[in-house]
């Protein structure tokens, strides 16, 4: 049971770090237009960063266990392009159901969709990596809980700064973290009967996919109505933080 649970709460407190970006709901900015570009553009960055240094490349490597290098590439550009195309359908149909709310409110529910899809096979990593070793373990989940708390304040600050809703924030920040635990219990449940290289593969290219895209055509969009000198500065720390998680893992 100990071999287990350790894993387990390792995955649960890494998914969990989110909710300190929620905490930044708190914060109270002498000018809140520069505090929603800066927290815009910095979890634009980190979202950026993690996608193209750790998910693609991750997701390469999965392929190429399966397939030889020319099918590897085929998969992943097709995969890349499915996932762009689940982001415009998924933001569409929030534009249809959410208009009111405005595109600042949108953000926050694409970023937590995506986030979601994002945190599951993490906790799959998580626990399979604590369950082999738990020093290896640790140190994977310290790197996931300092881009977890950008990746909260994607989802929070535009609900929030939208809605006025501090509920509203902290549940839909709460349940993309939860889906990092979830997916170590997928992992106990069902990985040996179900998971695969290919799966494992598709799942961290799609999430990579729809989080660029996000990026790109939704929250670069949105950070363009900020002033320009705190978006720069949101973009400079992401980087800093993106390059220290970085070499953490």
């Amino acid at each position: 049971m100990k071999e287990i649970l350790i894993p387990f709460i390792i995955s649960l407190i890494a998914g969990l770090s989110t909710l300190i970006g929620y905490l930044f709901i708190y914060i109270k900015p002498s000018k809140t237009s520069n505090f929603i570009g800066s927290s815009l553009a910095f979890s634009m960055t980190i979202m950026m960063i993690i996608s193209i240094t750790d998910l693609i490349p991750e997701g390469f490597f999965y392929l190429k266990k399966e397939y030889n290098i020319s099918l590897a590439i085929i998969s992943l550009i097709l995969t890349m392009i499915t996932g762009y195309i689940l982001n415009k359908l998924i933001s569409n149909k929030i534009n249809k159901s959410k208009k009111e709310k405005g595109s600042l409110y949108k953000l926050g529910i694409l970023s937590m969709i995506a986030l979601m899809l994002h945190n599951l096979p993490e906790g799959i990593l998580t626990f399979l990596s604590s369950s082999i070793n738990i020093k290896i373990g640790l140190k994977y989940s310290l790197a996931i809980m300092l881009h977890n708390i950008p990746e909260g304040i994607a989802i929070a600050i535009p609900i929030y700064y939208s809605t006025r809703s501090k509920t509203k924030a902290l549940t839909n920040t709460l349940i993309s973290g939860l889906s990092e635990p979830l997916g170590a219990i997928l992992a106990y449940i069902f990985l040996y009967k179900y998971m695969s290289n290919t799966l494992i593969s598709i799942i961290l290219l799609l999430t990579a996919s729809i989080m660029i895209s996000i990026s790109i055509n939704d929250i670069f969009k949105e950070t363009e109505k900020y002033n320009k000198s705190s978006v720069i500065k949101g973009i400079i720390l992401g980087i800093i933080i993106g390059f220290i998680t970085f070499i953490l893992t």
